[in-house]
């Protein structure tokens, strides 16, 4: 027997219409205990505070006592350290409001599958059986815990301590022979807030991988698919909604990339230019990362498409040619005007409906979507231009395209 749901937030996450990426999981419990959140997902500001604070004022209390605040002896003092203040007062915060904004934005979305009918009844087992699969997943306390498991002995003792810490003397760490030796602000940043922001952007990542799984066992679902629909998407174009809500997200990333090298510039003497190929490749990865699980739909609506351009074809064959012998080869009355006649109107709706099909998309996404996101994730890596041209010139440019 089914357990009776004790509040409002666990009724809502048993609700297969009703669906959230954001709500649920051990933090979202944690926080609710806490009364840093409610089942709405509101107070996102004492959210953004919290973490914020916790993971970034001690660093600052810490580096102030150790002389590292403003030099001290470190080529990277701390109030300089871009990285870290895009970090936890950039992208903590934009990955915190995203859980609203994905929140309110997706709720609505995969109930539009039903109440627009695409889904008939034979395929709705497997409907709701993909919606209960991901609130599971969502909810899961083992998924966490291996997010944390791998945050600690991946995120911080393999790619942070090897791969990320500068070759430079920093207010977190100084360069030894046998690798690098924290400092007391060093510690609380390698165990306590890099993987606070870590924990909370593979949680993102793994919320992502959801969407996209649930996006993928829909597509294998029978489904009503009109290709006539004016959406030229088949009736899918409003799935494509949801990428408007993962703009914040997506400026997480590009804010994420934009401080790492801009550490490399300032410290390391690296030249922007100089990872021209890892910003395009972080900029396409990011947007297949939203936009790619759409085109799990192309081989349904890539079908829809064909069927659609051989039903209509046949149907406007045999409009045109009763045309053809009404109004050109003597088969109207002759009492029957020309002027004023529907068939000129119906052959015209007819030829709309055709061309509709015709150019009926593989995939419910629009350029504009794909535009969208990454332009928000080349925003926050814009700035850094700044290292290459004189701002006068930027704008030059700049003004430029938009002539």
């Amino acid at each position: 027997m089914r357990p009776h749901p004790s509040n409002s937030a666990d009724k809502l996450s048993m609700d297969p219409k009703d669906f959230s990426l954001s709500l649920g999981g051990p933090l979202f419990q944690l926080l609710r205990r806490a009364h840093l959140s409610n089942d709405a997902l509101e107070m996102v500001r004492w959210r953004v505070l919290a973490f914020s604070l916790f993971a970034w004022l001690p660093l600052l209390g810490l580096s102030a006592w150790g002389g590292q605040l403003l030099g001290g002896g470190a080529a990277v003092p701390f109030l300089k350290d871009v990285d870290v203040h895009v970090k936890f007062l950039l992208v903590v915060p934009l990955l915190i409001v995203s859980e609203l904004v994905v929140h309110v934005r997706m709720r609505p979305v995969l109930a539009q599958f039903l109440e627009q009918g695409l889904i008939p009844e034979s395929a709705r087992p497997g409907f709701d059986a993909t919606i209960a699969s991901a609130l599971r997943l969502r909810n899961s306390v083992l998924a966490e815990v291996l997010l944390i498991a791998f945050v600690y002995g991946v995120g911080i003792l393999v790619l942070w301590r090897h791969y990320s810490v500068l070759d430079t003397t920093t207010w977190y760490a100084t360069p030894t022979a046998g690798g690098s030796t924290l400092t007391f602000a060093g510690m609380w940043y390698g165990f306590v807030s890099l993987p606070i922001f870590q924990f909370l952007a593979v949680r993102w990542v793994f919320r992502l991988f959801i969407w996209a799984r649930v996006l993928w066992q829909l597509s294998r679902l029978d489904m009503n698919l009109i290709p006539t629909h004016p959406d030229r998407a088949g009736g899918l174009g409003f799935v494509s909604t949801v990428l408007s809500a993962f703009v914040p997200l997506a400026a997480a990333f590009g804010a994420l990339i934009a401080g790492g090298l801009a550490n490399r510039v300032f410290y390391s003497g690296a030249k922007l230019p100089e990872f021209k190929a890892q910003i395009a490749a972080a900029i396409v990865l990011v947007v297949l990362a939203f936009v790619g699980p759409l085109f799990d739909f192309a081989p349904r609506l890539a079908a829809a498409k064909r069927t659609g351009l051989l039903e209509y074809g046949a149907l406007a064959q045999r409009y045109v040619r009763e045309f053809d012998h009404k109004w050109l080869r003597g088969g109207a009355p002759a009492d029957e005007p020309l002027v004023g006649s529907g068939d000129v109107q119906s052959l015209a709706d007819l030829a709309n409906s055709f061309e509709v099909v015709r150019t009926m998309r593989v995939a419910p996404v629009a350029l504009q979507d794909v535009v969208r996101v990454a332009f928000a994730a080349l925003l926050p890596i814009a700035p850094l231009m700044l290292t290459v041209m004189p701002l006068g010139e930027l704008l030059r440019l700049a003004l430029g395209l938009l002539r």
